[in-house]
């Protein structure tokens, strides 16, 4: 027999020995198969695991993220509530002694009523009037020395100038208003009247 007659035989016993083996793809679909039924259920296993536990802290920590997060605010709220408590009412105690005050200077007025003596009705009133400074100086606020010092804008508010054959130019002279202030702070300034001196000059 020919060369050329056995050629077809040799093609088809090649065709035929590929068919038995499988394409490179189906071996490669053969293979895992052989791996996932030999172990890999066991592996895929083991990474669920791993997964699933990182995904149980991720969700931990952003829980613990926002409960922190969620006690941040509520601090600031109650900061900024006991904060604007504060303002209001930071005049408490000094309305409780004023009111005290304004209690006298009512029984003062009830007693002046009944009285038929203007020295008396002058005394309730002084009485009042000095109980009202005990209870502004309690609460640090205290008058501003103004007469017979030497004029200070700081603290001091000059109305008028006035020649004093007694008062040095640029000493206070007489005060119009007493002024106060709260620690260091002026509450208002004393007006005054500031001396300009004999006059002569």
């Amino acid at each position: 027999m020919s060369n050329s007659e056995q050629q077809p035989s040799s093609s088809h016993d090649s065709n035929q020995h590929d068919s038995d083996q499988g394409t490179p793809f189906d071996q490669s679909m053969e293979e895992l198969l052989e791996q996932g039924f030999d172990g890999s259920d066991q592996a895929d296993g083991s990474s669920g695991d791993a997964v699933q536990r990182f995904r149980s802290e991720l969700d931990e920590a952003n829980r613990r993220v926002l409960m922190a997060q969620a006690e941040i605010e509520n601090s600031r709220k109650r900061m900024r509530r006991d904060y604007e408590d504060q303002l209001k009412y930071a005049n408490m105690p000094l309305l409780r002694d004023t009111l005290a005050v304004l209690d006298n200077l009512r029984r003062a007025i009830d007693a002046a009523k009944n009285s038929d003596s203007a020295a008396a009705v002058a005394d309730g009133v002084a009485i009042v009037a000095k109980q009202l400074e005990d209870v502004v100086a309690k609460h640090q606020c205290r008058p501003i020395p103004a007469e017979g010092e030497l004029f200070d804008p700081n603290f001091h508010e000059a109305i008028s100038q006035m020649p004093s054959p007694t008062v040095p130019a640029g000493v206070i002279a007489h005060v119009a208003v007493v002024g106060y202030q709260l620690h260091d702070r002026v509450v208002r300034p004393s007006q005054v009247i500031v001396s300009t001196g004999t006059g002569n000059n």
